[in-house]
């Protein structure tokens, strides 16, 4: 049986990530210092460790299989492959940034401009889509640094907290892609391999699934169970069991984590008690 090849970042907050995702799924395989290559000892798959600028690349020439990495940098390389799977996590956005001391007002601000970025491809295509003529200076590394040494008016970069442009004097203007870590394929699979990749996402969802949402488990009088269930539907509805107090009940059900405080409070007020909230490993729909 052949071996699913996966590239990840190989290292960084995505690599960390990446990793942690396997390790979820139940997958093994030995990461130490150095490793560019190993193979999971109980899982058909190989684990390529590369850069993330190179993996839209090596999946579309088929030297790995699949891989994962950011949006941004799937629509940035523009490569022949097909995002399977959205993950949820590494979320971030690209987006444009200005001296904190010039006024700003629209995209027009933009106009004849130099702007620094990493990402050409997708500034230059957010720019033509707004109608801007401005001239894109690539860099890689340190973006941010551009306009305080005269390299560039503005930049456009990869922004998390914003932290990083604060420190450099920069405030944040427009956002130019929402991205988050995705799985991308090479779209001439074998079936072999494409079964091997169906196992590994039904583990990945069901990894997520258990990540969005919470268990609870909660006391009842009686005459509160009609208005607790309609704000805890569960997946199909709540398991509802007697306790030895006569007329009450325990209520078992999910809810999204999103969703969470919203419902606990509405829980509350409908007359829940002893209220207990329990994280989900896995869960399989």
């Amino acid at each position: 049986m052949s071996e699913l090849k996966i590239a990840i970042q190989k290292n960084g907050r995505l690599s960390d990530n990446s990793k942690r995702l396997l390790e979820e799924c139940g997958i093994k395989f030995s990461n130490g210092s150095g490793v560019l290559k190993t193979t999971a000892t109980n899982f058909p798959i190989d684990v390529l460790f590369l850069r993330d600028d190179d993996i839209p690349q090596y999946v579309e020439q088929q030297v790995a299989d699949i891989g994962i990495l950011g949006e941004n940098m799937v629509f940035e390389k523009d490569k022949d492959v097909i995002i399977t799977e959205k993950l949820g996590f590494a979320q971030c956005r690209l987006s444009l940034a200005i001296p904190k001391e010039e006024s700003y007002s629209d995209l027009k601000f933009f106009m004849n401009k130099k702007v620094a970025t990493s990402y050409p491809k997708l500034l230059s295509d957010f720019f033509k889509r707004n109608d801007i003529e401005a001239e894109i200076e690539e860099i890689s590394g340190s973006v941010e640094i551009a306009p305080g040494i005269g390299l560039a008016d503005a930049v456009c970069d990869i922004v998390s907290s914003g932290s990083t442009l604060l420190t450099n004097g920069l405030r944040e203007v427009e956002t130019v892609l929402k991205s988050q870590a995705v799985i991308i394929a090479n779209k001439n699979l074998d079936d072999e391999k494409q079964k091997i990749l169906d196992k590994l996402l039904f583990r990945i969802r069901a990894v997520k699934n258990g990540k969005e949402n919470k268990y609870i488990l909660l006391n009842a009088p009686e005459s509160a169970i009609p208005k607790i269930s309609k704000i805890l539907p569960g997946m199909k509805s709540p398991t509802i069991l007697p306790l030895m107090e006569k007329g009450w009940y325990s209520l078992h059900s999910v809810v999204r984590e999103d969703e969470f405080w919203e419902s606990i409070n509405k829980l509350k007020e409908a007359g829940a008690e002893g209220i207990l909230v329990i994280p989900i490993e896995k869960m399989i729909l």
